[in-house]
């Protein structure tokens, strides 16, 4: 009790600092308002009209992050929670207390094609050819549909300019990252990225761009049994893209093809008396399509439309292999299971501007999902057929109100006659900003959700095809200072809080006919609650965040026994440094963050009696530094230690797991410390 009272006092130390800056003076805040963002917005606008909370992860912290996926750079993101199965390779998000089955991903506006509930596709996109990455927390299931009950992360691509008469843009750099004691440069152990993107931009509208990368993961020992192989598992990526776009006046139209190959392997140790070991491997084949193209027909319309197909292939491949002759064949005791998944998704807006103070726009969106292999159960798929509207009222000069209705037809659900959502942005002074937002959210099950199936000598999961659709209601209110300033110095502070509740979530549990295998379930209900706190700060220079999260997730046992709390909390803090000297053009980078403790609840029957215990999984400190530097005109070197502290298991004391790959015991979390560097040539 003494450490929540603890936390309590630290967030509370936290937002009356944030918010006692004001009382010191009435350009942080022109940098921000210089920020362009996408991610909902009828055109582009700055952060500061934006109706919605957007947050914004610049090129430069991309680049300071030295990270090789887009996972490394939201892992120290306030209330943003990264979870991986070591059996198969993958991490899953958490954005406001909610699994990432509730986060919609997006490159430029179009949802990214995911195989089940996790967000792998976060994992699997070329990192250097991001050019930045906009959060929307809070509901965003008008616009773009299932999946957005918690978010969006809409991942902006680079794109094609001519810059300084210059219609040629070239850039390739190579990254190397230990891994601890396993490193070997440039290939085998450790972390190997290299990247090339070429550009072109003519004068008469016309763009393309073409880009090549490879990641390869060495894996990662720890210290398994001889007999066992390594428990991060090497990953290997390549990843290519092409583009075609053309603008001219008030049109553009864009083309983009984007391929990933990646495999996921593993293979066990001989002994002095048996060479032959067991080889695994998850083979994934991405291809993404994306056609996207606005059109300005005049001063009042403005006409858009998204189009993409994706294919999704992974192939379990198992193999046996004789260390000695190097002779390898199928195995076939084991799967070799290939599922694949198709999506194909369109949607088209038109807005019209009927005044200064009234906007409306209007769209059509249809999205096909469907899935075969030996692990799915045969189906016809789901579609999604939705028509929204929405509309931005500014009654007043300080006032905006964005409602708005989507209506669903789906081919497997009975979806909600209509999907509302609302969204109010008061300007109370000229720096103070009041915000408020409420919106209803609709999920259809994943096809992997419904009709997986897989069992072996150490897995039985099924799905269930008698899974309802999730519900949602959530609301969120926030107060922000946009501008703080004392002499050269501008500060920005908000707070925030929000309530989300759920009607028939889906989530992994025994299965009620079978106490041997693993099934999803609908939960009845289920509610997610918190609080944040952040403020940023701005001297010359130097640029510094720091936040506090607390939220709270519904404990499933709270119903049937009162004497339990109905929430189970769990603090976060982080804070980001950045600092730059422009003589000798060196910047230097911190990033922090806590995660606190996750508390939970366990049924578990000890002497024939069944008794509710109390578990939890540790809290971590992970902290991570680096420094950049021009050295010639064109090239930039950047290095820098992650994971500072040392971080690899926590410690958790549930005695069983509730999904399908957890388990008791610590909690593996990371290799440990490491050290990167990298070299980026760039011709503008």
């Amino acid at each position: 009790m003494r450490k929540r009272k603890n936390l309590y006092f630290l967030a509370v130390i936290i937002i009356f600092s944030s918010f006692r800056l004001y009382a010191q003076a009435d350009s942080l805040y022109k940098k921000i308002d210089s920020v362009i963002v996408f991610t909902g917005q009828y055109q582009p606008k700055t952060i500061a009209n934006s109706v919605f909370r957007v947050r914004v992860i610049t090129p430069q912290n991309i680049k300071m992050r030295g990270a090789t996926d887009v996972l490394g750079v939201l892992n120290t993101e306030l209330g943003i929670r990264l979870s991986t199965d070591y059996v198969l390779g993958e991490t899953d998000i958490q954005l406001m207390g909610m699994s990432g089955n509730n986060v919609k991903v997006l490159i430029d506006g179009v949802p990214v094609i995911d195989r089940d509930d996790t967000r792998q596709s976060l994992s699997q996109l070329n990192i250097n050819d991001v050019e930045k990455i906009e959060i929307v927390e809070g509901p965003m299931s008008v616009v773009y549909g299932t999946d957005a009950l918690a978010g969006v992360i809409n991942i902006i691509t680079k794109k094609a300019t001519a810059s300084n008469k210059k219609n040629w843009q070239v850039s390739a750099g190579l990254l190397e990252e230990t891994v601890p004691g396993e490193y070997k440069p440039l290939w085998g152990n450790g972390v190997h990225n290299q990247h090339v993107r070429v550009a072109y931009a003519g004068t008469k509208g016309w763009s393309a761009a073409a880009s090549y990368a490879r990641n390869y993961f060495g894996g990662w020992e720890g210290n398994p049994p001889q007999d066992r192989t390594k428990e991060i598992k090497p990953k290997d990526q390549d990843l290519a893209g092409a583009e075609i776009g053309y603008k001219k006046n008030k049109f553009s139209a864009a083309y983009k093809l984007n391929y990933l190959l990646e495999d996921i392997f593993s293979e066990g140790k001989p002994t002095t008396t048996d060479p032959v070991v067991m080889r695994q491997a998850y083979i994934t084949n991405r291809y993404t399509h994306l056609a996207q193209a606005n059109w300005q027909a005049n001063n009042k319309w403005y006409l858009n439309i998204a189009a993409s197909m994706q294919d999704y292939e992974r192939r379990t491949k198992n193999t046996t292999y004789n260390t000695q002759t190097g002779t390898e064949y199928l195995n076939p005791n084991a799967s070799q299971d290939i599922s694949s998944f198709t999506t194909a998704f369109v949607r088209a807006t038109a807005l019209y501007k009927l005044n200064e103070r009234l906007h409306l726009q209007q769209g059509l969106e249809i999205k096909s999902d469907k899935s075969t292999g030996e692990r799915i159960y045969t189906n016809n798929g789901i579609t999604d057929y939705a028509y929204f509207i929405t509309g931005e009222i500014t009654p007043f000069s300080n006032l905006q109100v964005r409602p708005g209705l989507r209506i669903i037809k789906n081919s497997v659900y009975d979806a909600p006659p209509v999907v509302p959502s609302l969204n109010l942005k008061y300007n109370f002074t000229n720096t103070i900003v009041i915000r408020g937002a409420y919106g209803k959210g609709f999920r259809a099950p994943a096809l992997r959700e419904l009709y997986f199936t897989f069992h072996d000598a150490s897995h039985d999961i099924e799905g269930n095809p008698d899974l309802k659709a999730e519900l949602s209601n959530s609301f969120s209110l926030s107060v922000s200072k946009n501008q703080i300033k004392w002499g050269t110095t501008t500060t920005t502070a908000e707070i925030v809080g929000f309530f989300n509740t759920f009607k028939n979530r889906i989530a992994y549990a025994q299965d009620p006919v079978n106490a041997n295998w693993t099934t999803l379930i609908n939960i009845d209900e289920y509610k997610t609650a918190g609080a944040t706190a952040n403020a940023t700060f701005s001297y010359k220079t130097l640029n510094a965040t720091i936040g506090t999260s607390y939220i709270g997730r519904l404990n499933n046992f709270y119903q049937n026994n009162k004497s339990l709390p109905q929430y189970l909390w769990s603090p976060e803090i982080n804070g980001n440094i950045n600092y730059a000297l422009k003589k000798p053009a060196l910047s230097f980078a911190l990033y922090y963050k806590y995660t606190g403790k996750v508390p939970g609840y366990v049924q578990q029957t000890v002497n024939g009696t069944t008794q509710i215990t109390q578990v939890q999984t540790a809290g971590y400190n992970w902290l991570d530094l680096s420094a950049s530097k021009t050295i010639v005109k064109y090239i930039t070197i950047t290095a820098g230690v992650k994971n500072l502290l040392n971080v690899t298991r926590l410690n958790n004391t549930n005695i069983s797991g509730g999904g399908a790959h957890s388990s008791s015991g610590p909690v593996l979390k990371s290799y440990g410390r490491s050290v990167f560097l990298s070299l980026v040539f760039n011709s503008i």
